[in-house]
């Protein structure tokens, strides 16, 4: 900021060159572009940000609303594909739910809109009915976290006293988010009663609320196990602990699975319990277990959760991490998180590494490990910027995407927002202006903001995904709004991984309960977990340093005005095909 301030004096006393370099004579040119921020740069792009939402907001609202979804490109809606069910692309998360809306509830109370909040949220509780017609199978990962998630963070921030505007719709009383919230749970919770191995089925029929064994038993890592949040909460509201219980054993019957080297797997049979795919990694169909077994701790104080954590991140920094041990410091390749074959943790699996992967940073800045999500970023930015979007999946050996479209997914800026949270550095808001300029150019229509088919030639596909408003938009307004309620109070609320919000004091709602019983799934896990964290954490590697009490440990040598110093950056660039 006193950088900022010289800067800006100086160009509004027009001096000479030499008088301005004089001043920044110390810095390098990456230096001197990422240690400034200007505020009237700042508030230009939170004024855009905003901009972008409301044009993707309403043009659902006008073209798509009931539906689903919006298409950008022939400015009409989209819902499930009744005429082929084994759609599974549309139909695993198109419900005919107004997705979208109930989505993007919070991001209205995020924005400061009560007014827009309190006539969507009307409309919602007039007309969402899982009766209506909806003989639809969904994947229950998909409306636990959109649906349940979206319902239950509007309904806490409606009866969050600390909210700073009106935002509680008028009868609200007599049918809540809550109410709705229950009922879709109700109809979801088949998938994880009827599972002999605890693993939760993947799919259900939303109107009969049954298993629709049509579509095989296969789920994932993180579509059987990241349930906990959106449950846990639930349960707690309800004061009835089933969904919670559920949702944790689920978590421990996966863990249970892990291979001798601690890692788990990817695709996993519900029926059998059996890894379907021979690789670990952090990506898509994995990330958000890991994501969820600390949050559901940091949230809802669960204990068990928090070891698990610490004894399966342990075994992923031994076995999945390559590279230099400090991001900051040393010689060799960047640190980076690779797959590798699940039976055999010293053969890689795949030479790629995928979108979702970059959300990692986001938790590692709340695992306390700031030095490794500097490094993580700063590897998926170099990508971004190298196509001005993320491919699905691209080749760190080949230097080029395996999958090359980008469907507006909020990784990126999700990571960028906690780690700007985390260190203040102008260098994220840099970053986070790229990702908003880039977007606003590529992708927008008439009609919102379409997918990028293809991020090597840029053509378009006519889909723009709920989380893009709820997520992508979201992340990146309040990158840039400093002065936001959820910024200031940040440390009251955490983040689903839909980019939901939900209040702090929820961890104590059952405390009210008169009779409220979290089981203990520490019989379903093989092994113990001490003596797993003793083993790991004794390890040569840097991986004991991850353990909480050790967060001061991990936070690297912030001493220079960027996190990455530039060798290391323009070694990143090298790396992706920069330089």
């Amino acid at each position: 900021e006193i950088i900022c301030g010289l800067y800006i004096i100086l160009i509004s006393c027009s001096p000479t060159v030499n008088a301005i370099n004089a001043i920044f004579a110390n810095l390098t040119e990456y230096e001197h572009r990422n240690s400034c921020f200007p505020s009237v740069l700042r508030q230009q792009m939170r004024d855009i940000s905003r901009e972008m939402f409301y044009h993707g907001y309403n043009s659902y609202m006008r073209y798509a609303y009931p539906n689903d979804e919006l298409n950008p490109i022939n400015c009409s809606g989209r819902g499930a594909d009744f005429d082929k069910p084994d759609n599974i692309n549309i139909n695993d998360v198109l419900g005919n739910w107004q997705l979208t809306l109930v989505d993007s509830l919070d991001t209205l109370i995020v924005m400061g809109n009560a007014s827009e909040f309190r006539r969507a949220a009307n409309k919602i509780l007039d007309s969402l009915n899982f009766d209506n017609d909806n003989n639809v199978t969904v994947q229950v990962f998909e409306a636990t976290i959109r649906i349940i998630g979206g319902l239950l963070s509007a309904h806490l921030l409606i009866d969050d006293p600390s909210v700073p505007f009106d935002i509680r719709p008028s009868g609200y009383h007599e049918r809540t988010f809550l109410e709705i919230a229950h009922d879709l749970a109700n109809r979801l919770i088949s998938a994880l009663e009827t599972s002999t191995t605890g693993i939760p089925y993947p799919r259900v029929n939303l109107h009969h609320g049954t298993v629709d064994y049509r579509f095989s038993n296969i789920t994932c890592l993180a579509g059987a196990g990241s349930l906990g949040l959106e449950f846990g909460v639930l349960s707690r509201l309800l004061c009835d602990p089933i969904f919670e219980n559920l949702a944790n054993r689920a978590v421990a019957a996966l863990y249970s699975r892990r291979t001798a080297d601690g890692l788990l797997g990817n695709r996993i049979d519900a029926r059998t319990g059996a890894w379907l795919d021979n690789f670990s990694g952090l990506g898509a169909g994995m990330d958000s277990y890991y994501e969820y077994l600390l949050k559901t701790y940091i949230l809802l104080g669960n204990q068990l959760h928090k070891e698990m954590f610490d004894s399966v991140f342990a075994a992923v920094d031994k076995h999945l991490r390559i590279g230099r041990e400090r991001c900051n410091h040393g010689n060799g390749r960047p640190p980076l998180y690779v797959n590798v074959v699940l039976t055999d943790s010293e053969t890689l699996a795949t030479s790629w590494i995928d979108a979702l992967q970059a959300a990692l940073p986001a938790l590692q800045v709340l695992r306390g490990n700031l030095d490794a999500a500097i490094c993580g970023h700063a590897l998926y930015y170099a990508i971004w910027r190298r196509y001005r979007a993320m491919p699905e999946r691209w080749s760190w050996r080949d230097r080029h995407p395996t999958v090359e479209f980008y469907p507006l997914r909020p990784e990126l800026a999700e990571s960028t927002y906690f780690l700007y949270r985390a260190t203040r550095s102008p260098f994220y808001l840099h970053v986070g202006r790229d990702i908003v300029e880039d977007i606003n150019e590529l992708t927008r229509t008439q009609c919102g903001f379409a997918t990028l088919h293809s991020v090597i030639n840029k053509q378009l596909e006519d889909r723009m995904e709920s989380y893009f408003l709820s997520e992508t938009i979201k992340y990146l307004y309040l990158l840039f709004d400093e002065d936001n309620y959820f910024n200031i109070k940040e440390d009251k609320y955490l983040f689903t991984t839909q980019g939901h919000l939900f209040p702090m004091s929820v961890r104590n709602l059952h405390s009210k309960c008169s009779d409220y019983s979290i089981k203990d799934y520490r019989q379903l896990i093989s092994g113990n977990l001490n003596s797993i964290n003793s083993t790991n954490n004794n390890s040569n590697n840097n991986n004991s340093n991850n353990n909480s009490n050790n967060i001061c440990d991990n936070l690297g040598d912030m001493s220079f005005s960027v996190p990455l110093k530039e060798v290391y950056f323009r070694q990143i660039e090298e790396m992706v095909g920069l330089s």
